[in-house]
């Protein structure tokens, strides 16, 4: 690669990582997810650990910048900070994320930089994998824009059973390896590299073709209720009536169906505040029916001060799970002692929420144990397979109003089809505003709702049984695989090595 100024490098890094997000939902232009990595790694070949810090710093400068700028919507609009508070918020917390990125170069650099290109390659495909996952858990987690969700839909799909999303990224990032290898060797590896990508991602295409679970009974009627609740209006006393409303007026236009499902949160108020007259002679109405309804509503305990977001059924049974992975600043404050007078000032509502306890996301619906997740909570495929193998399939309500008109919505609904993919199930996404879906055990997109409009979105699943390997060893297996390959790096690496 020609020489080039730091200042060039640094722009082409964040060009690059900018592209990177065309590459998932909506766009779906994978190879970018490809071609991004790629001209990163080969800027990281020609620099130091200081250029490779700050080119991979950049590289996530605008890959973040780009892919998750939406999230000054709901710290402006629901946080009331106003747009350049909310803005200069969110540009802190980019510039926060793309850290990791800089990690990967600087590290990589030190650890081989003197290294043959073979071996630095080998090195950041390695370290950027590990970082992937890190990322999914370290300060509660935020795995947003992990690669391999980019590949929901592409061949390489087929090798998420086996090792889950973090699997599927290593492979992506194995492909952008071997194009900058070839780049970097003018062209010499064009064979060799064109052999391993028919191989990866054939392979990928064949293991598609495999049946990891089965159908395990009967279809189910499913009807989903996305009353398109303004987030702005919802919590305020004098809609809460006219949003019960709304959703009994649906719910009952749908009796007869196995279950009928609404959002997170679809009740404004505690579900304490309706036990006593408006869940009775709903329940009877649904057993009359042989339907159960499963919704979302905050749960204040009994004996104390703390409230869940929760899940709960009604109709043949009921039970309730209370969201156990929150999103910080949004559903709780950490340090929430030290950082009261911040609490005081951005108001967010409902944003003191207690962390559930159950061991594993079950509940009891329509004569099946289905696996439950909450919004966020979808994200971590770690937490999904807790409720395998007994799920018979997967249902995530979410209330993605939060984000407005933005790529979190279709994000949101790509990380959902990663999870079918992973567990081998159908799942039954609920909104508020969309996107709603059905949601197939191969992750293919069956059906799903308009945004921003009232819609009744109904259709039927079947019940599934078995375990893929992913959900048996869960991100275990590629995170072992991962430190040993780098284990044997360090072994290997020269004696010299550059500093900072």
């Amino acid at each position: 690669m020609p020489i080039l100024p730091p200042t060039i490098k640094n722009v082409i890094a964040f060009l690059a990582g900018a592209a990177t997000v065309f590459g998932f939902a909506p766009f779906d232009l994978y190879p970018l997810t490809i071609l991004g990595p790629a001209v990163l790694m080969l800027l990281w070949l020609g620099s130091d650990t200081r250029g490779a810090f700050q080119q991979g710093w950049a590289f996530g400068l605008g890959m973040f910048g780009i892919g998750v700028f939406w999230m000054h919507i709901s710290i402006d609009q629901f946080g009331n900070v106003g747009l350049y508070l909310a803005i200069s918020i969110t540009l802190a917390f980019i510039t926060f994320m793309a850290l990791y990125y800089g990690l990967v170069g600087w590290l990589g650099k030190c650890l081989v930089g003197s290294a043959s290109n073979a071996m630095q390659l080998v090195t950041f495909v390695l370290l950027w994998a590990l970082v992937e996952w890190l990322r999914g858990w370290v300060l509660t987690g935020f795995p947003w824009l992990v690669l391999g969700y980019a590949h929901t839909g592409t061949m390489l799909q087929g090798y998420a059973p086996l090792f889950g999303v973090y699997g599927v990224g290593l492979l992506v990032l194995v492909s952008a390896a071997f194009l900058a290898a070839t780049i970097a060797s003018r062209f010499k590896m064009v064979v060799p590299t064109l052999l391993v990508l028919a191989m990866v991602w054939g392979g990928g295409w064949l293991l598609n073709q495999k049946q990891w679970t089965t159908p395990s009974g009967d279809a189910l009627k499913v009807s989903m209720i996305q009353a398109n609740v303004k987030q702005s209006l919802k919590w305020q006393p004098d809609t809460r009536q006219p949003t019960i409303d709304i959703y009994l007026h649906l719910t009952r236009q749908e009796f007869g169906s196995d279950l009928v499902i609404w959002p997170e949160t679809a009740l404004p108020t505690f579900y304490h505040e309706l036990e006593q007259e408006f869940f009775p002679p709903l329940e009877h109405e649904l057993k009359q029916n042989q339907s159960d309804l499963l919704f979302g509503i905050p749960v204040r305990e009994r004996s104390g001060s703390r409230y869940f977001n929760a899940m709960v059924t009604l109709g043949s049974v009921r039970n309730s799970y209370h969201k156990r992975h929150l999103v910080p600043f949004g559903e709780f404050m950490p340090m929430r002692m030290l950082l009261q007078p911040l609490i005081r000032f951005l108001e967010i509502p409902m944003s003191n929420f207690a962390s559930g306890e159950a061991e594993r996301p079950l509940l009891r619906v329509a004569g099946h144990q289905a696996g439950i997740s909450i919004c966020y909570e979808d994200a971590f495929g770690e937490e999904i397979i807790q409720a395998m193998p007994d799920a018979a399939f997967l249902v995530n309500a979410s209330n993605d109003a939060w984000f407005g008109d933005s790529l979190a919505l279709p994000q949101h609904l790509q990380i959902a089809r990663m999870r079918s993919l992973e567990t081998g199930r159908y799942q039954l996404r609920a909104t508020n505003t969309g996107i709603s879906a059905f949601i197939g055990p191969k992750g293919e997109l069956i059906s799903s709702s308009p945004i921003f409009k009232q819609y009744v979105l109904r259709g039927e699943i079947l019940p599934m049984s078995g375990m893929t390997p992913y959900a048996r060893m869960g991100n275990w297996g590629v995170v072992l695989l991962l430190l040993l390959s780098m284990g044997v790096v360090i072994l290997l690496r020269p004696a010299r090595v550059d500093t900072f």
